[in-house]
């Protein structure tokens, strides 16, 4: 950030020589960024999507998304391994840091209330190419997760008929010896396009389905809490009556524990998703993100305190544990109930993977980073119509075709990768917000300026100029002058600058150290193959380095700027930069921690995206040969062009 920033504001354009040219108009493409959409300007209404989603929408789609199947499975394995009956703190604890994420995503959504996500968040407050890897990391999340939880629901769905050779021909999954002994799954292709149209129906039909079997779900696991409590009240609570204690794995294991289940809390930023559809956002983002995770982790807890308590953590089956203790306990009705809810739950898992997706799309393809079709708006449903079919067609593909289980560690890459945007995005607006905006097309040529396009040179120049000649200037040239809009403001923006560029440069460069540090300390922290030596030292040098930065940002003064940043009047994240800096840390670790051979396989596809990005991204971005003012300039041009069109 600190080094961006030194080279985007020591020169405007990328003058010198061929190469240094070549390289800074290459390097500017990459950390160029756009403004926070319709502050100064409205879009079309015809590619804007209906604002119809109230608070209690966003909590079943957060929900939905979040509390999937893996809590009828996750418990068990999480118990017997790591964790045992101390499982409930380590859902507790890994909420508690998913809880972090959410402050950071509450705040942003508020100001940035755009389709698109973590990858809008990033464009506005990092840049073009980090934005482009987080958005391209997040396509192949929703599609590889939305194809896995699509193969879940096969086997599930096969208990109700009695196993999955009873299943209906056209729904039972079948092996394919000439394609190399694949495993078709045509249940999961149907419900995959079943999801898809009814996602291209409209924003309010969907999301009124998502409530209902969300209903359905969370109704499920209270039974589960209800019947296990009365079983446990009645027979004892055995499962914490065992001689190893609440720790048997120690303190150690609690965490590990937390580390594999945090995993669970994934699905909350989909809220954030719809932000361009919430009727107000200001107001119900910020509601609908934290009371969905609360539910989360509450149904999460309750659940897992439940289980662990009825059985020894030892016995439970790592494959079904909560009807096998039903089972133990000579109950067998219930088994009906608790795969109805994972059923359920699955489905809702499927929507919430499939929505965002197209949103996604949309944003990256208004910035012209993909092809414009992704951004047409169905004049009848009001979404993303291209969008969704072509997102519900690959994974349609992905669910018949492959079993991709092998490849659910690559959807944690693109979830953490944007948390951590997202984290860093805070610290940079509290602390150096963007002060230069893009001009539209529209209004460059309305906007005549001396000395040509390059901003900062004019500012400059103008500036010198007029020092130089105040004193042979006649009082009504003076006049004329200080009546000019646009040098009046170049004026006030330079003592802006100057007043304020050391406490920028400090804070720029604090966050970039903050990073570094976080990256070092994290890596030697999950890299046990190091030598001891080595691990205490990168330790060290981590430690120090993130010591120093929070210490620089404690010292020195947000920015004032930050109050009118974006939509004011919304959320603010509390103890910055502390709790960023510490979401960023654990979503660090957690992705070093994800192992090499999932890096590969998501390098493959980031190696892809780059591909994508120079060859087409890079040279059809609508910031492409734009022109950078001062905010100040930019709010009075469009203040005055909005009079003169009125």
């Amino acid at each position: 950030m600190g080094l961006f920033s030194a080279i985007q504001n020591s020169d405007g354009n990328g003058n010198g020589d061929n190469g240094g040219r070549n390289f800074c108009w290459g390097f500017r493409s990459v950390i160029r960024k756009k403004e926070v959409d319709s502050v100064n300007r409205r879009r079309d209404s015809r590619q804007q999507l209906d604002r119809k989603l109230s608070a209690f929408d966003l909590v079943a789609i957060g929900v939905g998304a979040t509390v999937g199947a893996g809590v009828y499975i996750l418990v068990g394995t999480v118990a017997r391994e790591h964790a045992g009956p101390a499982l409930t703190l380590s859902f507790l604890i890994a909420g508690l840091a998913a809880g972090l994420s959410a402050f950071c995503y509450a705040e942003l959504a508020c100001r940035c209330p755009s389709a698109g996500s973590a990858y809008h968040y990033t464009y506005i407050c990092i840049g073009e190419g980090i934005a482009w890897l987080v958005g391209w990391s997040l396509i192949l999340e929703y599609t590889i997760g939305g194809a896995a939880v699509a193969r879940g629901i096969t086997p599930n769905l096969a208990l109700f008929f009695g196993g999955e050779e009873k299943l209906p021909a056209f729904l039972a999954r079948h092996t394919i010896p000439e394609l190399g002994g694949v495993v078709i799954d045509p249940c999961a292709a149907i419900l995959v396009i079943i999801v898809t149209v009814l996602l291209c129906l409209g924003i309010k039909e969907s999301t009124l389905v998502q409530k209902i079997v969300t209903t359905i779900n969370v109704s499920s696991l209270l039974f589960i809490i209800i019947a296990g409590g009365y079983l446990g009240f009645k027979n004892g609570w055995v499962g914490y009556e065992i001689k190893s204690g609440y720790f048997p794995f120690g303190i150690n294991g609690m965490f590990a524990g937390s580390a594999i289940v945090f995993f669970s809390y994934i699905g909350f930023d989909s809220v954030t998703s719809t932000a361009e559809e919430v009727i107000n956002p200001q107001r119900d983002l910020p509601l609908g993100i934290g009371i969905a995770l609360s539910v989360c982790c509450i149904l999460y807890m309750l659940v897992s305190a439940v289980i662990v308590g009825l059985v020894p953590y030892y016995a439970l089956d790592p494959d079904t544990p909560i009807s096998s203790i039903f089972s133990s306990y000579g109950v067998q009705w219930p088994v009906y109930i608790i795969t109805t809810g994972a059923v359920t739950a699955l489905f809702a898992s499927l929507l919430g993977s499939i929505l965002p997706q197209p949103r996604i799309l949309m944003a990256m393809a208004r910035d012209g980073l993909l092809w414009s079709s992704f951004s047409d708006i169905n004049e009848h449903t009001r979404v993303p119509v291209k969008g969704t079919v072509a997102s519900g067609v690959c994974a349609t593909v992905l669910a018949f075709f492959m079993d991709v289980s092998q490849l659910a560690g690559m959807v944690s890459v693109g979830t953490l990768l944007a948390f951590t945007s997202v984290a860093v995005s805070v610290l940079i607006i509290r602390y150096v917000p963007p002060n230069k905006v893009p001009l539209s097309p529209s209004l460059q040529e309305s906007l005549s300026l001396p000395f040509g396009g390059n901003i900062q040179e004019s500012e400059i120049q103008i500036s010198k100029g007029r020092s130089e000649s105040g004193e042979n200037e006649n009082p009504g040239l003076h006049e004329e002058e200080e009546a000019s809009l646009g040098r009046s403001l170049i004026e006030k923006d330079i003592l802006q600058d100057t007043q304020s560029g050391q406490r920028r440069k400090f804070a720029a460069w604090a966050i970039t150290f903050l990073c570094v540090g976080i990256i070092i300390f994290a890596f030697a922290a999950a890299s046990d193959s190091l030598p001891s030596f080595l691990r205490c030292t990168f330790c060290a040098a981590g430690g120090l380095l993130i010591s120093c930065s929070l210490i620089v940002l404690v010292r020195v003064n947000q920015d004032d700027a930050r109050h009118n940043f974006g939509h004011a009047g919304g959320y603010n994240c509390p103890f910055v930069p502390f709790l960023p800096a510490t979401c960023i840390f654990i979503n660090t670790y957690l992705l070093i921690d994800l192992g090499a051979a999932t890096w590969i396989r998501v390098s493959v596809w980031l190696v892809m995206g780059v591909l994508v990005y120079v060859f087409y991204g890079r040279r059809h971005s609508k910031l492409l040969d734009v022109v950078y003012v001062s905010s100040d300039f930019a709010n009075a041009i469009y203040h005055c062009s909005s009079n003169s069109a009125a």
